[in-house]
């Protein structure tokens, strides 16, 4: 049972908790608004914020219900959220028996994050509100992530962002959060760049970010970061465990088991691109990885080849003709070699749902959608259950947005360590 304000009853104590890696776990000082010790006070004042957050406005007697604290400790913590600018109050709500409820809702201007993407062919910067709402996005694309332009770039896109916060609000800034694949250096000699690729050898992309503006700094590889967000705030909260696959210059993935992101020893959980797509045999070249026959790039290449515009994979032309017949081409190859990378991991983990997002056009990837089951239908599944296969729900922003929520989640989550996904 309950103490009192600021000791969490046991049930508290048990939530479902997927963890954050350690590598986006703070390396800096803390946020002004406290240290990194979380207290009992503090980490019910967190309960009380995540529950807003995933049921949206609701009364003080619905929090109560849904945390399991009292409803003197609920009013002591709306109060104090209230007085630092994270809650707010909506209008009453009537009709109802007994006296009118007055939902409360988190404040979007109570905190800010900024999330950085550093991709094969571009890097984002997006400033997030406390309600994981983009505030504004700023882009920059290139042939080849070049180290010593890139940097100065980001510098003016960040910098650029916080002037629009101006100095007021930028003292409610969490942090920034990177996402970047964990070896930009690898893979280049498919896109035609390996020697320049050597220049990423030995950055510490996080040191480097950090160093720029002497704020909180949390990396985390890009694929990652991109089923972060969907686990938050995406198809995560109907789906306990997943195979997450981001379609990007090359595809890669993320694994969330038991509501908790996976990231491996190294980092590499989830790393499907990796995966080979035939088996090897003895004298002859090393089979290809998925991300070698599975990726926006081949397409990309398919129709330069043919002389046309080489990123109509970000609208509806990629299936209009005269892009349409390569499309079809490489989704045909793309699906069977992706029902291939499911069907492996599937045997291993044991997992019923598979989620599919990317940085192409919503209608490009539904059609490569529609096309895997039929792939999958050439693979034997006896001895296993085959998955569900679901649409992402977040999109081309879910790599920059998940990198944004780590900063954000780590200063207002019941502990700095922990990924609350939602109250059980």
């Amino acid at each position: 049972m309950e103490a009192s304000d600021g000791e969490p009853r046991q049930d508290e104590a048990a939530l479902s908790e997927p963890a954050l890696p350690e590598s986006a776990l703070p390396r800096t000082r803390a946020w002004a608004r406290g240290s990194n010790h979380v207290g009992m006070r503090q980490f019910n004042e967190r309960v009380v914020l995540q529950a807003i957050r995933v049921h949206g406005s609701c009364s003080k007697a619905e929090i109560a219900r849904s945390t399991h604290l009292t409803a003197q400790t609920v009013q002591q913590i709306i109060g104090r959220l209230e007085a630092d600018g994270l809650v707010l109050k909506q209008g009453r709500v009537r009709g109802r028996i007994g006296q009118p409820s007055v939902p409360m809702a988190l404040n979007a201007d109570g905190a800010y994050a900024i999330g950085l993407t550093i991709g094969r062919r571009n890097a984002e910067v997006l400033l997030v509100d406390f309600c994981a709402k983009v505030r504004r996005r700023l882009n920059v694309e290139y042939a080849f992530p070049d180290p010593a332009s890139l940097f100065g770039r980001i510098a003016e896109m960040v910098s650029s962002l916080l002037d629009d916060l101006g100095p007021t609000q930028s003292q409610l800034l969490c942090g920034i959060g990177v996402a970047a694949p964990l070896s930009l250096e690898a893979w280049q000699g498919l896109l035609g760049f390996e020697s320049q690729a050597r220049s990423w050898e030995g950055i510490d992309i996080r040191a480097r970010v950090e160093q720029m503006f002497g704020l909180p700094v949390r990396f985390i590889k890009d694929t990652s970061a991109a089923c972060v967000a969907e686990l938050v705030i995406g198809r995560g909260h109907d789906t306990r465990d997943f195979l997450y696959l981001f379609m990007d210059t090359f595809i890669g993935g993320g694994l969330v088991l038991n509501n908790q992101l996976q990231v491996g020893l190294h980092g590499n959980a989830g790393a499907v691109g990796s995966l080979p797509v035939r088996l090897a045999v003895a004298g002859q070249q090393r089979p290809e990885q998925l991300l070698g026959v599975a990726s926006l790039h081949q397409l990309q290449a398919a129709y330069r080849d043919a002389g046309l515009d080489p990123l109509a994979w970000r609208d509806e032309r990629a299936l209009r003709a005269p892009w349409r017949e390569h499309t079809l081409r490489w989704i045909d190859s793309a699906a069977g070699a992706i029902a291939l990378a499911i069907h492996n991991v599937i045997c291993l983990l044991d997992i019923d749902n598979v989620i599919m997002d990317g940085s192409f056009s919503e209608p490009l990837r539904d059609a490569l959608l529609e096309r895997l089951p039929a792939a999958m239908d050439g693979y034997d599944w006896q001895g296993v259950v085959r998955p569900r296969i679901h649409p992402g729900a977040v999109g081309a922003d879910a790599r920059a947005l998940g990198a944004a929520l780590l900063p954000l989640y780590a200063e207002f989550m019941p502990s700095p360590e922990l990924f609350l996904k939602a109250l059980r």
